[in-house]
């Protein structure tokens, strides 16, 4: 049996990991699961698992988690310490899909541990991707990406021999606001960005996907992911999401994945890797698709494009500031404080004034994080409606 422990189980990542695993409990032993604080999500998931230890991020939730697991035998804990506790848990397997810099800390315990660790989250490879690259590097720790687009990549490109690929492309939505207008793109309503014309996704990587900031850290993932130039990594709009993104090879073969729009692909692809599981989608009909289309993207009307970009190849500190400012933007637009187009200005003000040295450590990409952070709110002030 393989081992596994879900940092973030009770978000869209995590409930699909645990539907995978929960159709092959033979196959597979649940040692930790984490949340933030839907304790009733998590306990329910753990009795299911029968997972040996139940984790809150917030110590303040603890006590109604013991007592939803109280004679079951079920570990619990809370707090940072905690789930820490849970990433070093030595697992063969661990999801990383704690949203935002919270899962910084518990991917590099992970890490550490050695095994393979699955990068659902963004930060650790945006954010701090020299660090994380080093240390599973130096633990001998297995990244596999769970992003469709990066696993795509994954699934097409032949590491062993990187000079045998001339670019990597991904694949972009384009978002529900793809054929939009900037001055249309103005009275965007929040119930407008979450909905995503594909994909079921939370709401702020849905608002991610409506600016286009999605695929923009995807680029700087893809960076380091693969070992190829930067120049060499492209965008294209198509609008189906069935081609999840291609490798273009030096004798002119493109080798392309596609599946259906359900993260449980490319999870699944992670679980059995190297083999393959079954999993519950049905077979992908092109005949019924009809067409697949695609377009170049648009970096006047969607910004956040242009700034990752510069933003990676500027490397250093400027991802982590990039990252932090959109995530502080983007709840401020989730709380109705500013306007949809206000989010790029935001990120874009933050790289403009805010230029530290590059990070050497987590705690140092933390401290780059909390700074960019306050700078953005500061901003968010100037635009807040």
């Amino acid at each position: 049996m393989k081992s596994v422990t879900i940092l973030g189980a009770t978000g869209s990542v995590g409930t699909s990991t645990l539907d995978l695993i929960e159709r092959e409990p033979d196959r597979f032993r649940v040692v930790a699961l984490t949340a933030n604080c839907d304790v009733a999500k998590l306990a329910a998931a753990a009795i299911r698992t029968q997972a040996e230890f139940a984790v809150v991020a917030d110590e303040k939730c603890l006590p109604e988690l013991r007592e939803a697991l109280a004679g079951t035998g079920i570990r619990t804990g809370g707090g940072a310490e905690a789930i820490a506790e849970a990433a070093s848990s030595g697992a063969d397997w661990t999801m990383g899909a704690i949203v935002g810099c919270a899962g910084l800390k518990p991917v590099m315990a992970a890490i550490e541990q050695g095994g393979t660790v699955v990068i659902a989250n963004k930060e650790p490879l945006v954010s701090a991707g020299d660090v994380i690259l080093a240390a599973a590097e130096r633990t001998g720790a297995t990244l596999l990406p769970a992003d469709s687009e990066h696993n795509a990549i994954f699934q097409c490109f032949d590491a062993t021999r990187p000079e045998r690929v001339r670019r990597i492309i991904l694949t972009c939505s384009g978002g529900p606001f793809r054929d939009w207008t900037t001055e249309q793109m103005r009275g965007v309503t929040l119930e407008q960005a979450v909905k995503h014309p594909n994909w079921s996704m939370g709401a702020k990587i849905s608002v991610d996907s409506a600016t286009c900031m999605n695929k923009g850290l995807e680029l700087i993932e893809a960076a380091r992911l693969f070992p190829i130039a930067h120049d060499r990594i492209e965008i294209v709009i198509h609008p189906q999401s069935v081609i999840h993104s291609l490798v273009d090879h030096v004798d002119g073969s493109v080798l392309a994945q596609l599946g259906p729009p359900d993260m449980r692909t490319p999870i699944a692809h992670t679980l059995a890797w190297p083999d393959r599981m079954a999993t519950p989608m049905a077979q992908l009909d092109l005949v019924a698709i009809g067409r697949l289309d695609f377009e170049a993207p648009d970096p006047v009307r969607f910004p956040a494009l242009r700034l990752a970009r510069e933003a990676l190849d500027a490397g250093g500190a400027r991802p982590a500031i990039l990252n932090a400012a959109n995530e502080v933007a983007v709840e401020a637009f989730l709380q109705r404080r500013i306007g949809f187009l206000e989010i790029a200005a935001i990120v874009e003000h933050t790289l403009s004034c805010y230029d530290p040295a590059a990070p050497d450590s987590v705690d140092a990409v933390l401290a780059i994080d909390a700074e960019a952070r306050i700078l953005a709110g500061e901003r968010v002030k100037d635009y807040a409606v």
